[in-house]
């Protein structure tokens, strides 16, 4: 025994035969972790220089991930195969991405949700799940100014709704409002994924949801480039302007084949939701094209009017037109009959910077023009009674083209002018039994709801209620010019003679002679706007030739205009 270690001890201290002594890191990892040490397996060298196990077969390395990535990626470029697009090009119609490539700017699209796919497993969809799920979503510019899109894919499921591609469109469309830029939706889809059922109709109205809570607040744009049928019109109803397609695009509620099992009607899907009704009779088209390229480059031109959203000002460019300049042919363009037609789109054209004016509903109650234009390089608003057509009378579609498009400018800022020729409102039943007072009401209730900067050029005929609805100072517009042929009254010469004075003619010797002799006293005491302007109803009488200059000079004086409204919920507009 030495120092009290029994020798006994000692022996087991000693390397025994088999077993391997710990490696040096173990030995001195045990010097300070005292009896916690004496715990830890002994593990055999043979053991600890043994190579790692193989990667499961299911791991790859980073080059093929990437890869894959890139594979998973043309998948969903080309979701619907290339015997759909050929089918596609075939109808004369562009893919959805083709379109986005033609109107955004070239390089600037970043798609979101590429890799989202159906989640149903019935019907054997769960065989079928393409990326994209029918719809390209995502994020761009149009001359620099950022926008988001989406466009339905028809090569898949021919664009049908269902629960993913609903939720691919909220998204991009709860990214629109939250960073202030406009969204502008491809509409070419078959309706609702019928094997979806109740989650497809839900997606529609998760959809509306989101239009009517974006309204007023970035413009809304529809672009119908082929079906769009149930349902899903009244998204693209209540955005801010529709575009429609010469022979592809189609939006009705029914369509010809139900129409015909239950009223016996027939009619074709041109006749019936074709880009040139919904243009010209029904109101819905704000635009119409030849073709999809055109179609998508007048988006791209409707955007340089409109501000991304309703915090910020139109966009404003360079001044191409000199901001003094006459144009001595106003002085002539009146007729010297007041009954006699002239075109109000010379005098829109004559004013305006390079005579420019993009027309909105052109074929749609054409006896009022709206659209927008630039005065010394910024968008303003244009609200024009058309003498040309049913001498500028307003009747219940053009109050309701007319308001709307005001409401629209006064929710995103943007300047009001108007230029009356206005002799009334249409008489007749039709026009009576249509409603004409309540839908008349909206285009008054529009203009004096309105703060932006409001002004009005009376060029003729300023005649009765008519004269009151068309942003008169009566409804607090901010500056009245009217022109030397103006004739403010509460009705036409004539109509006016035969109330006061019908007793008068009616006892006198020639009375044909007598009439005469007192529509020409009534037209000389007020058949011009002398009356008007002494009571402060215009704020001045000026030359036509210099009315470019003085609508210039008057939008500069309101561009500071701010105007408080009354707290509300909202108004009760006559709908």
């Amino acid at each position: 025994m030495l120092l009290g270690i029994d020798s006994t001890d000692m022996a087991e201290t000693k390397e025994q035969p088999g077993r391997a002594s710990r490696p040096p890191e173990a030995q001195a990892g045990a010097e300070g972790d005292g009896a916690e040490s004496s715990r830890r397996p002994l593990v055999p060298t043979s053991e600890a220089t043994v190579a790692a196990p193989p990667r499961p077969p299911y791991r790859t390395d980073v080059e093929e991930r990437i890869q894959q990535l890139r594979d998973l990626k043309e998948k969903a470029r080309t979701a619907g195969g290339t015997d759909a697009i050929e089918r596609q090009h075939a109808r004369g119609k562009l893919t959805a991405r083709e379109r986005l490539e033609l109107l955004l700017d070239p390089g600037s699209f970043v798609e979101t949700d590429a890799l989202a796919r159906h989640r149903l497993g019935t019907f054997g969809l769960d065989r079928v799940r393409p990326y994209t799920d029918g719809v390209v979503t995502g994020w761009g510019t149009i001359d620099g100014r950022k926008v988001f899109v989406f466009s339905q894919d028809f090569t898949v499921f021919g664009g049908s709704l269902g629960e993913v591609m609903s939720e691919k469109i909220c998204k991009v469309m709860d990214l629109a409002v939250s960073v202030g830029a406009p969204i502008i939706g491809i509409n070419d889809s078959g309706g609702a994924r019928i094997q979806e059922g109740a989650a497809s109709l839900a997606g529609y109205g998760f959809i509306f949801d989101r239009n009517v809570r974006a309204s007023g607040v970035i413009p809304q744009i529809s672009v119908i480039m082929g079906p769009c049928a149930g349902g899903a019109v009244y998204s693209p109803a209540i955005t801010d302007f529709v575009f429609m397609v010469k022979g592809t695009s189609h939006m009705f509620i029914t369509g010809p084949d139900v129409i015909k099992a239950v009223t016996g009607e027939e009619v074709t899907f041109e006749e019936l939701g074709g880009a040139s009704t919904h243009a010209s009779r029904s109101g819905i088209a704000s635009f119409i094209a030849d073709n999809e390229a055109d179609c998508l480059a007048q988006v791209r031109y409707l955007l340089s009017f409109l501000p991304s959203n309703n915090l910020e000002d139109p966009p404003s460019y360079a001044p191409q037109d000199d901001p003094e300049r006459r144009d001595e042919a106003l002085n002539t363009l009146i007729p010297d009959s007041d009954r006699a037609p002239y075109d109000m789109k010379d005098v829109i054209h004559r004013v305006m910077d390079r005579g420019e004016f993009y027309e909105v509903f052109p074929v749609w109650a054409p006896n009022i023009l709206i659209g927008f234009a630039r005065l010394d390089g910024r968008a303003v608003g244009i609200v024009a009674n058309q003498p040309k057509v049913l001498a500028g009378t307003l009747d219940y579609e053009s109050s309701e083209k007319a308001a709307r498009f005001i409401r629209f400018c006064d929710a995103f800022s943007i300047p009001l002018l108007c230029f009356e020729d206005v002799p009334g409102f249409l008489p007749g039943t039709a026009q009576e039994y249509g409603g004409v007072i309540r839908r008349g009401a909206k285009l008054l209730y529009a203009w004096a709801e309105a703060t932006v900067p409001r002004i009005t050029v009376i060029t003729r005929k300023a005649y009765g209620g008519a004269y009151v609805v068309m942003n008169s100072k009566h409804l607090r517009a901010d500056v009245s010019f009217a022109w030397p042929t103006a004739e403010i009254a509460v009705m036409g010469s004539e109509g006016a003679v035969n109330v006061i004075f019908r007793k008068e003619i009616q006892k006198a010797d020639d009375p044909l002679a007598k009439r005469s002799e007192l529509i020409g006293k009534y037209e000389e005491q007020f058949g011009n706007p002398y009356v008007a302007a002494e009571r402060g109803f215009v704020d001045d009488v000026i030359e036509p030739a210099d009315t470019r200059p003085m609508l210039i000079r008057s939008f500069r004086m309101l561009r500071t205009k701010r105007e408080q409204v009354p707290p509300r919920k909202h108004g009760n507009i006559p709908l």
